[in-house]
């Protein structure tokens, strides 16, 4: 039983030689992969941690320089964040819970520069890319719901008061950015890390239109600037 395992394990890995060669010297290469994905400096602040899923299509130019072209979409956790909130304006304050919500979709265009054979390939890689990024904020409330009954949901309900998430702010931007990072690849077995960093809109103070001066956001107009850590593992074709 054991010279039977043996021999299917050489046979496995006689057959996966020719494998790794073709992908090594094939011109151009599919890969699917998925990780995590980190925000940074001052991002770290606002948003949480997530994963990303990433689709790609590589055509090398030579055998050590690579044309990629990708797209991720990153899904990112919440973030809760203390905000005083009062009742009336200029009445007393109660810190109140607010979450902040994000998922980020890019495709980029990168140069790659890679290790022309082995079993073991290093590589690197830089370029530019459209970074797509929308965010809903939302604080904890109360709302009503009225009875029902609904055989397909399981579910019959007598109606009261229940916890619902109230949305108080939705905005989207698409803006350019660039990435820069390198990996491994392990035969068709590949793993990476990406910096991301994107250039955001100018977010300018609000003045409330009524021209009640404690209704009127606070502080200087900022940049909404992003930085990301992206690191996936992932299969190439």
């Amino acid at each position: 039983m054991r010279n039977k395992v043996l021999l299917v394990l050489v046979v496995g890995v006689i057959a996966a030689l020719p494998a790794v060669a073709v992908a090594q010297d094939q011109r151009v290469h599919l890969s699917i992969g998925g990780g995590s994905t980190t925000p940074n400096s001052e991002v770290r602040d606002h948003l949480g941690d997530g994963y990303n899923f990433t689709l790609g299509m590589q055509v090398n130019v030579s055998p050590i320089l690579g044309i990629e072209g990708a797209y991720s979409f990153n899904g990112l956790g919440s973030k809760r964040l203390s905000i005083p909130v009062s009742g009336i304006p200029g009445a007393a304050t109660v810190p109140t819970d607010f979450f902040a919500d994000m998922n980020m979709q890019y495709g980029t265009a990168n140069i790659v520069l890679q290790a022309p054979h082995g079993k073991v390939r290093p590589y690197g890689l830089t370029g530019l890319g459209v970074y797509y990024r929308p965010v809903k904020v939302s604080t904890p409330s109360v709302g009503f719901v009225p009875g029902f009954c609904d055989p397909f949901w399981y579910t019959c309900y007598s109606g009261g008061f229940v916890p619902v998430d109230r949305i108080v702010g939705k905005r989207t931007s698409t803006d350019f950015g660039m990435d820069f990072g390198g990996g491994v690849n392990f035969g068709r077995i590949f793993a990476e890390a990406r910096y991301h960093y994107i250039w955001g809109p100018t977010i300018e103070p609000q003045v409330n239109p009524l021209g009640d001066s404690s209704l009127t956001t606070a502080g200087t107009a900022q940049k909404a600037n992003g930085q990301f850590l992206s690191t996936t593992f992932g299969i190439r074709f």
